[in-house]
């Protein structure tokens, strides 16, 4: 399957302190398969299902990258790129069980 590019980057700051930036669906795959910490929640649930079905071609890629980006948070990740504070009106999407479909 060909990559998906996201419009504008997820940069996210791992536990160890360093930054890591994410472009596209492929790499994002890869870091939620294969270097996610082992506490995991329902938005890391949903954004590995949802950029699954974004390679698809059946999830927009904005949703996938959204759910990516809260997924980060729920981790207790910091990340930058297009994501606004709650204090400046900033809600996460939701998790349902349409992401959680296979």
């Amino acid at each position: 399957m060909l990559d998906i590019l996201w419009t504008h980057s997820v940069i996210v700051r791992l536990q160890n302190g360093t930054e890591k930036s994410f472009a596209s669906i492929h790499d994002t795959i890869d870091f939620l398969e294969n270097e996610w910490p082992t506490q995991r929640g329902d938005y890391y649930d949903a954004a590995l299902v949802s950029c699954r079905h974004a390679l698809a071609r059946q999830t927009p890629p904005a949703v996938s990258r959204e759910l990516f980006s809260s997924a980060c948070l729920e981790a207790g990740f910091v990340i930058r790129g297009g994501i606004f504070p709650k204090s400046l009106g900033y809600k996460p999407m939701q998790p349902t069980s349409d992401h959680l479909k296979i």
